[in-house]
C-alpha cells in the first residue's frame, strides 16, 4: 500500500501552482531556467552556469559589497573569533557583533533601536503578529510584499482582523479604517518602494491618515535599503522627517550584501518585539561571522566610499534604462536598481530569457504567478560593479532580441494587476 506521505505529494503535484509549474517544466525544459546551479563567480559580476561564463544581471547585491575586501575579511575574522554558530536563540543571549550591528543600523538610520532577524521575510512574519492583539487590525497596501501578507495570515489566525486597501491610495485607506471600527490600534503596512514598478508611496499622506485613525505605519523598505534616500537610508526618513509613528523594515542581504533583515524604530517598540516575536524567540539568529560582516558593510556605507559606489550604481541604472528606452521597449521600474522589460506570454518570456542567456547574459524571466498571465517580464538587477561593457553588451543583446521577437512598446509599459475590488488596474513605470 502506498504510504500516506507519497499519496499526499501525488495529490499536491496535481493541485494549483504545483501543477502549473510542473506543466511548464514538461513543456519548456530547455527554456525554464529555474533552480539553476551557479558553479563559480568571477569579477565584475560574472558567473558560470553549465560551464558557460555569463554577465550576471540577476544579483541583488546592488552595491557590490559581497565582493568588497573589507567585508570578505570581516567574515573570515568573524569565523576565527566566534566560530560558525551562536549556540542559542536570542531569547537567552546575543553575541557581541549582533548588539554592535544593531547599534550601527540605528545610528545609520537615525532610529532609537533596531532588531536583526535572519531575513526580511522572518522579520515580517515575526514582527507583524507580535505588534497586535485581537483588539487591533492590520491593513496593507494591495501590492505589499508577499511576506507582509504571510505575517497578516499568522495574525489573522490569532483573531486579528486584516484587510487591504487600493495601491498607493490614502483615501481608500481612510475609507477602510473607518469601515473596520471599532478597533484599538491599526497597523498600516506597505512597501517603501515597489520594486516592479518603481512607485513610491505617499508616505506623508499615509502617516497623516494612519495617525488620525489610531494607526501607525509599518514600512517594508527592503528594496530601498542602501540604494535610495540620503546616505542610503531608504525612503522613510526623507519622506517623514522622523520615525515618530513608524517602524521600518530593511534588508541586510541586498545592498548590504550579507545576511538578514531588521526592524528599526522606537526603543520601546523594539523591546516589546524581543518579548513577542516568535521567530526571534524560537528561531536561530544570523551566524556571528555574518554579523561581523554586516558591521563592516555598514562601515563602508558610512564612509565616503559609499558616495562613489552609489554614483556608480545610479550611473549604471541610468545607462541601462536610457538604452532600453532608445530601443523602444516597454520598460518598468528603474527607480531602484531593478529594471524590467515587458515581454508578454509565458513561453515568449522564457524564450527571451534563453535568448539572452545564449548570448552571455543572465536575467530573470519572471512569469505567472509573480505577474499576471500573459504579462511576463525580463527582470534585470543592476549592480555598482557591472562594467560599462557588460551593460552595453546587454543592450546590444536586447536589440537583437527585439529584432528576433516582437516585443511590446513603451505605450504598453503596464502590468494589469487587479485592484482589491476586482477591477483591472495597472502598475506602470
Amino acid at each position: 500500500m502506498t504510504a500516506p506521505l507519497n499519496r499526499q505529494i501525488h495529490t499536491l503535484a496535481k493541485t494549483g501552482m504545483t501543477r502549473f509549474f510542473r506543466r511548464m517544466f514538461e513543456d519548456f525544459p530547455e527554456l525554464l531556467m529555474k533552480d539553476v546551479t551557479v558553479e563559480a563567480v568571477g569579477p565584475d559580476r560574472t558567473m558560470r552556469i553549465d560551464g558557460k561564463w555569463l554577465h550576471n544581471f540577476g544579483s541583488d547585491s546592488f552595491l557590490g559589497l559581497d565582493q568588497h575586501p573589507q567585508v570578505i575579511e570581516a567574515v573570515a575574522r568573524g569565523v576565527h573569533e566566534w566560530g560558525v554558530h551562536n549556540g542559542t536563540s536570542r531569547a537567552f543571549s546575543s553575541v557581541g557583533p549582533n548588539v554592535e550591528a544593531e547599534a550601527k543600523i540605528s545610528a545609520w538610520l537615525g532610529t532609537e533601536a533596531a532588531l536583526i532577524y535572519p531575513s526580511v521575510t522572518l522579520a515580517n512574519v515575526g514582527a507583524l503578529p507580535g505588534l497586535v492583539t485581537r483588539h487591533d487590525v492590520i491593513v496593507a497596501d494591495h501590492y505589499a510584499h508577499n511576506s507582509i501578507e504571510d505575517g497578516m495570515r499568522i495574525a489573522k489566525a490569532r483573531g486579528v482582523r486584516t484587510a487591504k486597501f487600493a495601491h498607493n491610495d490614502p483615501a481608500d485607506l481612510e475609507r477602510l479604517l473607518a469601515s473596520l471600527r471599532p478597533y484599538r490600534q491599526a497597523i498600516v503596512a506597505l512597501d517603501g518602494v515597489y520594486s516592479m514598478s518603481g512607485h513610491l508611496p505617499p508616505l506623508a499622506e499615509f502617516e497623516r491618515v494612519a495617525r488620525a485613525n489610531d494607526g501607525f505605519l509599518y514600512v517594508d523598505d527592503a528594496h530601498g535599503t542602501g540604494v535610495l534616500g540620503t546616505k542610503g537610508r531608504g525612503t522613510v526618513l526623507d519622506a517623514l522627517g522622523s520615525y515618530d509613528n513608524t517602524l521600518v523594515v530593511g534588508s541586510l542581504s541586498k545592498a548590504v550584501s550579507c545576511q538578514g533583515g531588521f526592524v528599526a524604530g522606537a526603543r520601546a517598540a523594539i523591546d516589546v518585539l524581543k518579548l513577542r516575536s516568535n521567530p526571534l524567540i524560537f528561531g536561530g539568529p544570523v551566524p556571528p561571522a555574518y554579523l561581523v560582516a554586516v558591521c563592516a558593510a555598514l562601515d563602508v556605507i558610512a564612509s565616503p566610499e559609499y558616495d562613489r559606489l552609489r554614483a556608480s550604481l545610479d550611473a549604471n541604472v541610468r545607462r541601462l534604462v536610457g538604452g532600453t528606452d532608445q530601443l523602444g521597449l516597454a520598460v518598468l521600474g528603474g527607480l531602484v536598481p531593478i529594471v524590467s522589460i515587458l515581454v508578454g506570454e509565458e513561453e515568449a518570456t522564457l524564450r527571451a530569457g534563453r535568448f539572452l542567456f545564449d548570448r552571455g547574459y543572465y536575467v530573470q524571466s519572471v512569469v505567472f504567478p509573480a505577474v499576471p498571465h500573459g504579462a511576463g517580464v525580463l527582470r534585470m538587477q543592476v549592480n555598482a560593479n557591472h562594467s560599462l561593457q557588460a551593460i552595453d553588451g546587454l543592450l546590444g543583446a536586447l536589440g537583437e532580441l527585439a529584432r528576433a521577437l516582437p516585443l511590446p512598446g513603451p505605450e504598453d509599459a503596464v502590468i494589469p494587476f487587479p485592484d482589491p475590488d476586482g477591477r483591472p488596474a495597472a502598475i506602470s513605470a
